[in-house]
């Protein structure tokens, strides 16, 4: 069952326009990320789900009813912020209990609700301290302590971990998915973080110019973006972004790298002769023997370790950058001359006047904007 329905909404801002269209559904228990740069109108929707804004057009459903008139306190919804938001004459109990407190629950109920979370979040130490006494890690917790307090239907997460250090932030990713599986709240959660929007979402929503430009699974975003725009979005180091033309022979559709035949999806015929961009992930390429069929020759310019990774800077023979990623520990060549290799159904190919992924004849973009 959907929990979070909206149905083209729009909100205009004088004669901007912040979302524009954006119809999306979240059922039961799930978590759905919403993924974009600064300004995609990300925590808008989410403001605007609470009730603080009314949108100029479109409908908002919570839990099967109409939120048309509906106050934020009626809503049943949680939300957390990423600058905290606490009340700093408040202790971190009266903080989380804040909520409770607004529907007038009874005072056992809200010391039950208040001390659940915090054990929950390990904050239960701190429950009678000011804001200013907590640390950042502790501030975030019971930032979303309160927001949990109140056992919502709908908690709304806008980017909560961009204002901690990066160990807690790590913490945080995992054992947030446990936290809301517990819970079992539907959950939109805000991130500019694509590994956070990974390792949180069930499924992702990628905002551009306030609108959704795809929708799918972690999976389905990375390894079949529906536009060379959202695959840049995505993986570190970034995607290998090779201007082509793809031809034909007699066994079929390729492309020109170190102008030797590298096949493409037998199905991409149709882009034969159109200028069009090929995306490699670095983790997609190989390392291979000279004499392997398929071997491309390349320059190394330069390696870098990165903890689990190491990535090697190469040049092809028409002087084009290629970075190929490996695991760290594993062996191959440091300098010089190398050849690599790339597996056709790991090349993705876009069209450089639109920036739209070309689709494999066969293949269509689902309603999510993923390859099915």
């Amino acid at each position: 069952m959907a929990v979070i329905e909206l149905s083209d909404i729009v909100k205009r801002f004088k004669d901007a326009t912040v979302l524009d269209g954006i119809s999306l559904s979240a059922d039961e228990g799930e978590t759905l990320v919403l993924f974009g740069p600064s300004g995609a109108g990300k925590t808008v929707l989410l403001r605007l789900i609470a009730g603080v804004v009314e949108p100029d057009a479109g409908n908002v459903r919570l839990g099967g009813r109409d939120m048309r008139d509906v106050p934020p306190e009626a809503r049943n919804v949680g939300m957390a912020f990423q600058n905290f938001a606490l009340f700093p004459h408040m202790t971190a109990y009266d903080n989380i209990a804040s909520p409770l407190a607004a529907r007038r629950s009874a005072a056992e109920r809200v010391r039950e609700g208040v001390e659940r979370v915090a054990r929950l979040l390990k904050i239960d130490h701190v429950l009678h301290h000011s804001p200013r006494a907590l640390s950042n890690g502790q501030k975030q917790r019971t930032a979303l302590a309160r927001a949990l307090a109140g056992s919502p239907a709908v908690l709304l997460l806008d980017d909560p971990l961009r204002n901690v250090d990066a160990k807690l932030r790590f913490e945080m990713r995992l054992e947030l998915p446990r936290l809301l599986a517990a819970e079992r709240a539907t959950t939109l959660y805000v991130t500019q973080d694509y590994r956070e929007a990974m390792a949180l979402g069930d499924r992702i929503a990628v905002m551009l110019r306030g609108r959704i430009a795809q929708l799918g699974t972690p999976e389905e975003i990375y390894l079949a973006p529906a536009s060379l725009e959202i695959a840049r979005l995505f993986g570190d180091p970034t995607i290998n972004v090779l201007d082509v033309t793809p031809e034909r022979d007699a066994e079929g559709p390729f492309v020109r790298l170190s102008r030797l035949r590298a096949p493409i999806d037998p199905g991409l015929d149709r882009a034969v002769g159109r200028p069009c961009a090929l995306g490699l992930r670095p983790e997609a390429i190989r390392f291979v023997e000279a004499g392997q069929r398929g071997a491309i020759p390349v320059t190394i310019e330069a390696e870098t370790p990165l903890n689990e990774k190491t990535v090697t800077l190469a040049t092809t023979a028409r002087g084009r950058e290629i970075l190929v990623s490996r695991p760290s520990g594993t062996s191959a060549p440091t300098e010089g001359l190398a050849h690599i290799a790339v597996d056709s159904a790991h090349a993705l190919l876009f069209d450089r006047e639109t920036g739209l992924r070309i689709l494999p004849e066969g293949k269509r973009a689902d309603v999510r904007g993923a390859a099915a």
